[in-house]
């Protein structure tokens, strides 16, 4: 079963059970550039289906559309924002024409969906329209990109919900290893001595910090240019429309969208994007520094620091027999890359708008929304496969903070640094102990005195005295 749809351009079969029309086929077979259709984020087809429904209520009450028309794609509006419709939207994430099949996709589903209600066939679009009804007073200009911010708020919700999760996880491990004594290292070098705990809830404190500042990056989102239409000077908008629809979205969503000030540069400025994805860019390299941290501490497990433990997900090669490696850091690691990488595509999509509209928007959706997706399940998995299962070495760790020569550095209140320098070129060249140098061979400490500074709360707090 087939029917046909028409265009200025021409005709196309489309497939009798597809909601979507002729243009959304047009730009099916015109991208095939990610092979991802929109539908793989529901929250963008939900997005759209609230800005439809905001101007389809706003228009009717306007007097600009017939309200039983009006009625019609508000119903088909709320079967996009349950999810019903996911499948009809076909198009790709990138494509030219700066998201115009995009908002024909969802403009005709709905248009299709309204009539259906009505008791017509699908294509009758006489009675329902996807452009003089379902797209009054509207443009993709507009339209598109008040669709993108509103799905880009719900979806850093979730990833700040994962954030926090990981956050939490790092903190119950540092309460969990606050006893367990090792060596603190710069330069990859024996510095002093720091409990694991102390490491372990200091990555969660930078995991936490990158959760305040998605949220404050989330409310330069919250501007829109909703009824701006074309180019910003709202063309073809009923009188009032841009403040009303903007209210109205912001009433069904329940979350507090503002109209920009200035209409004409807030149709072409994508600089909220560039900040966002700065933004995620940042959290990806600090996880990259984490877990390159998480993987050192586990290196081994004979010839490495071999501090931690990390569960054992899989075999690690297929050669060498036993091998298992950290499989879920290195994971974290490569999609830490790939949301670097996204975020110069970002920048100089953002950077190559040209007058009036960023034609470049497209590509950027694709790499926010990639760069968020990916990051929430590297952020998962990372939590569930790899930090709640870390078990320490303490023995071996506090065998090799009392056997380094780093701790030296707790004897210069007493000893001087002078001294302490000859004690510890001793140390390196002999391969003496501190302790056997300092309290048997040169009796400059008695074992007391000894044992009072290289205390566990001295060794992690620095409490120091002569």
């Amino acid at each position: 079963m087939a029917r046909i749809e028409k265009d200025f351009l021409g005709e196309k079969e489309l497939p009798d059970d597809a909601y979507y029309g002729v243009q959304t086929l047009r730009g099916l077979h015109n991208f095939h550039i990610t092979g991802i259709p929109m539908s793989a984020e529901p929250y963008f087809v939900k997005a759209f289906g609230y800005v439809k429904k905001a101007a389809a209520l706003t228009n009717r009450n306007l007097g600009v559309l017939d309200a039983r028309v009006a009625d019609a794609i508000i119903g088909a509006c709320d079967r996009l924002i349950a999810g019903q419709m996911d499948d009809q939207f076909v198009t790709d994430f990138i494509q030219g024409g700066a998201g115009t099949s995009t908002n024909m996709n969802a403009n005709e589903v709905i248009a299709n969906l309204a009539l259906e209600s009505l008791g017509h066939k699908k294509g009758e679009y006489e009675f329902v329209n996807p452009n003089d009804h379902v797209n009054c007073g509207q443009s993709t200009n507009d339209v598109y990109p008040t669709a993108f911010r509103l799905a880009l708020i719900l979806r850093l919700t979730s990833y700040m919900d994962a954030l926090r999760r990981l956050e939490d996880a790092f903190h119950a491990k540092g309460k969990e290893f606050e006893g367990v004594l090792k060596m603190g290292r710069t330069h990859l070098q024996d510095a002093v001595p720091m409990s694991l705990g102390q490491e372990f809830h200091g990555w969660g404190t930078t995991i936490g910090e990158e959760v305040h500042r998605i949220a404050d990056v989330r409310q330069l989102l919250h501007e829109v240019n909703l009824g701006a239409t074309a180019i910003g000077t709202s063309v073809t908008a009923a009188p009032g429309y841009p403040e009303l629809v903007t209210r109205c979205l912001s009433d069904l969503t329940g979350i507090k969208l503002i109209l920009a000030g200035d209409l004409v540069e807030a149709t072409s400025d994508t600089g909220a994007y560039v900040q966002l994805s700065g933004v995620l860019k940042r959290t990806a390299a600090k996880l990259t520094k984490i877990c390159n941290d998480i993987r050192l501490l586990a290196s081994g497990p004979r010839c490495g620091l071999n501090e931690i433990n990390l569960p054992q997900m899989q075999p690690g090669s297929s050669i060498m027999p036993g091998k298992v490696n950290p499989v879920i850091p290195e994971v974290v690691n490569q999609t830490s890359f790939l949301v670097i990488g996204l975020d110069l595509t970002v920048t100089l999509a953002a950077s190559a708008g040209q007058l009036q509209l960023n034609v470049m928007e497209p590509v950027i959706t694709f790499a926010l929304f990639t760069s968020i997706f990916t990051m929430e399940h590297a952020v998962n998995s990372l939590r569930v496969n790899c930090v709640r299962g870390i078990t320490a070495n303490a023995e071996h760790s506090r065998d090799m903070v009392l056997n380094s020569l780093g701790i030296v550095t707790l004897l210069k209140p007493s000893l001087g640094y002078k001294l302490c320098g000859e004690i510890a070129r001793e140390g390196y060249e002999t391969g003496k102990s501190l302790h056997e140098i300092v309290v048997n061979q040169r009796k400059l400490l008695s074992q007391e005195k000894w044992d009072e500074l290289f205390s566990f709360d001295n060794l992690i707090r620095g409490h120091l005295g002569k």
